[in-house]
């Protein structure tokens, strides 16, 4: 009786086609991640908006941009242009984090009391929303930590992928160094945008459409600097934390026309820049706008188009072809 068997050009053969087949089955698995990924991304983004509304609806005005960087949310001052804290200290109790945003309430609306406690271990605390999948993993790494209302301490703090728009910026005042200086400060400047020193802006002054107005958007970073420690240093636009007040790019970005460092685009090594918005994601990188909407926008959209989505009231109405 003959038996059957393989060959060994037969099994070559076979090793061979699985070895393709595993090939090309790897970059379908990879994309449906990355694709998975994405979808979570905007969905952050899409829960930042809808915080920012529910803001709105509470106190009649979206988010602050808070005084400057060398503040930190003071639960005391509450919401507005008195709260010397950031965007995203002022989500907190609309992201049911009424706890971490309540840290250091005392009814003492100096710097003594438990404020400076308080923000030092907010300064320690990821918030896992503020970091997009496709990047990083949530946790803490290198960044600044002087601040006039917290204890200054050597360590790595909470960071954020996610920026508010700044349209075509601001001059900002470091100097803002006492909380009677802090209260009396009335930004004088160009406010094209939907964040700038002490920003409290209305529905009404989306003059050009909360559907076609930036709000929250993913910010560039290069992608070396990451996971930044001691001795990497960290990226531009990332050596901040996300608690504090507005400073030029960790926690805002710009649109401004014609400006190539403004120019949205994809991480890549070698460019350290802290001003564009972006994305670790291929082809397009999130926006929330100021309906709570979220949009996939193109890196090769349009300078104009972009520029104009950016301001609330230039009178320019731009729509985003999806």
């Amino acid at each position: 009786m003959k038996k059957s068997a393989f060959t060994l050009v037969e099994l070559l053969v076979v090793i061979a086609i699985i070895g393709m087949l595993v090939g090309l089955l790897l970059p379908a698995v990879q994309q449906a991640r990355e694709a998975a990924r994405q979808m979570q991304c905007s969905n952050k983004l899409k829960q930042m908006g809808l915080a920012a509304m529910n803001h709105e609806s509470t106190n009649r005005i979206y988010p602050s941009c808070g005084w400057s960087c060398r503040w930190e949310g003071d639960p005391d001052f509450g919401f507005g242009a008195n709260q010397p804290g950031g965007w995203a200290y002022s989500l907190l109790p609309y992201l049911e984090m009424n706890a971490l945003w309540q840290l250091g309430m005392d009814g003492d609306k100096g710097l003594g009391g438990e404020i400076k406690n308080g923000n030092t271990t907010r300064l320690k605390t990821v918030v896992d929303l503020f970091y997009c999948p496709s990047r990083r993993i949530a946790k803490l790494s290198q960044g600044h930590t002087s601040a006039y209302n917290n204890n200054s301490f050597s360590g790595d703090v909470a960071k954020s992928d996610y920026a508010a728009c700044g349209a075509t910026g601001w001059s900002w005042d470091e100097g803002l160094s006492s909380i009677e200086a802090g209260l009396a400060f009335q930004y004088s400047g160009t406010q094209t945008g939907m964040f700038f020193p002490k920003s409290a802006i209305t529905v009404g002054e989306v003059r050009d459409g909360t559907t076609n107005t930036y709000l929250y958007g993913e910010k560039y970073l290069m992608p070396e600097k990451y996971e930044s420690s001691s001795s990497t240093g960290s990226a531009q636009g990332d050596d901040w934390n996300c608690w504090m007040g507005p400073e030029s790019n960790d926690m805002a970005r710009y649109t401004r026309l014609n400006d190539i460092n403004d120019t949205p685009r994809q991480d890549r090594p070698g460019l350290d820049t802290g001003y564009p918005f972006g994305s670790a994601h291929a082809g397009a990188f999130g926006m929330a706008m100021c309906d709570a909407s979220v949009q996939r926008v193109s890196y090769s959209i349009d300078s104009e188009t972009h520029s104009y989505l950016g301001q609330r009231n230039d009178g320019k109405v731009a729509v985003l072809n999806l």
